[in-house]
């Protein structure tokens, strides 16, 4: 087994350009990273730069780099969707073949009937497909009044629910999605996710809190979690990876609140390891840039994790890996404030083995999985995707 960690880190949301099939989506055109720097008039990455970010995509104030201190490449979706569960679970070697189920008119009367039988709850506001931050505006006071739990959806595959801290508690609204992904949204209303949207404020001033929890569908097979729990090594998940995998495989989870807390995560986690997964979603692209079309905000927070990656390259040593990819796009310059289908990044530092290796596009985001199996010793049968560990070595 190899002695070393390898360090996983997903940049929710960060695509680098349309893929063949995103018309199919509704997404064509789209490049989230060409497109948010193109709004700005340019973007300055120059860490990502210099591990060769701009030799994969072209984007206002990123260069490609002639001596890449990092191997670099591009992975293709190739499950049927574009939503943070199924991209984490390719990524993590599962290639879903039957999307998720998207409710662009709302929940259907049995579902919602099901709700409120389940959940005791006596009414709800909302059942339509809505922008978080604009939906609880819209309909907070009502809340307020009524007591009622928000629902909605959007173009991915969720159940929200959004609530009042003061309204419906924290415990009690972690206790109505749990009840909803349990025993409603089950069969073929399985969704991708049901989320618990709390917030507080006042009317006309609502605002959406760090109690977030995801509550994800079970994966319906072995991941790469699974493999090195079962082979006995360390697994380390940060941010969102403990909710999108329901657990399963971590002997450790870390839930964070911004991207720059999830980088300390990283940084406080490598170095209480010897070897070992570290695997960490950094939400705050998706979250607060993406889905609000904001790329200003997009382009300040690709800014600011660049600014924190020195410091995660320090931590390395020879023979460790860190990889950095993203779960799928979501381009705050296009009409939609949803999820994009894209290529997503691939940059890799391995100290100790080669730089400025090309990775190509890869045909799955899967090979990230199979790659990290394989840094491990492991076969990995039950994973889709082939590794690219002997490019890096």
């Amino acid at each position: 087994m190899t002695q070393g960690r390898f360090v996983f880190i997903v940049l929710d949301g960060v695509g680098i350009g349309a893929l063949p099939d995103a018309a199919e989506y509704g997404d064509a055109g789209t490049n989230t990273l060409a497109n948010t720097a193109h709004a700005v008039g340019g973007i300055h990455l120059p860490n990502l730069e210099r591990l060769g970010l701009g030799n994969i995509v072209q984007a206002e104030g990123l260069r490609p780099v002639a001596n890449a201190e990092g191997c670099f490449g591009r992975m293709a979706e190739r499950s049927n969707g574009k939503d943070s569960t199924t991209g984490h679970w390719e990524i993590a070697g599962i290639v879903t073949q039957r999307p998720f189920p998207l409710y662009p008119h709302g929940f259907p009367k049995d579902v919602l009937d099901s709700f409120l039988r389940v959940t005791g709850e006596k009414g709800y506001l909302g059942n339509k497909p809505a922008s978080g931050t604009v939906i609880i505006n819209e309909l907070g006071d009502e809340h307020v009044r009524t007591g009622y739990p928000i629902v909605y959806t959007s173009g991915d595959s969720v159940f929200q629910i959004a609530a009042h801290e003061s309204v419906i508690p924290l415990d009690r609204l972690y206790e109505i999605c749990h009840l909803t992904r349990e025993q409603v949204v089950v069969g073929d209303h399985a969704v991708g996710r049901v989320i618990a949207r709390p917030f507080v404020g006042t009317s006309g001033a609502y605002t959406r809190t760090s109690g977030r929890r995801d509550y994800a569908v079970e994966p319906p097979g072995r991941t790469v979690l699974d493999e090195l729990s079962a082979a006995g090594i360390e697994t380390v998940g940060i941010g969102k990876i403990d909710d999108l995998f329901t657990g399963r495989g971590l002997k450790r989870t870390i839930h964070t609140t911004s991207n720059a807390e999830g980088a300390r995560a990283v940084i406080a986690s490598m170095r209480q390891m010897q070897t070992g997964f570290i695997m960490a979603n950094l939400v705050d692209f998706d979250m607060l840039f993406g889905h609000r079309q904001d790329a200003g905000g997009f382009a300040k927070a690709l800014e600011e994790f660049d600014v924190m990656l020195p410091q995660i390259l320090a931590e390395l040593k020879t023979g460790d890996v860190l990889l950095m990819t993203a779960d799928h796009g979501n381009d705050p310059t296009d009409a939609s404030t949803d999820h994009s289908r894209e290529y997503v990044p691939l940059l890799c530092v391995h100290p100790g083995g080669r730089t400025n290796v090309s990775l190509g596009t890869r045909n799955t985001f899967a090979d990230a999985g199979t790659t990290v199996a394989e840094f491990f010793g492991l076969r990995g049968d039950s994973l889709a995707g082939e590794s690219f560990l002997s490019l890096l070595r």
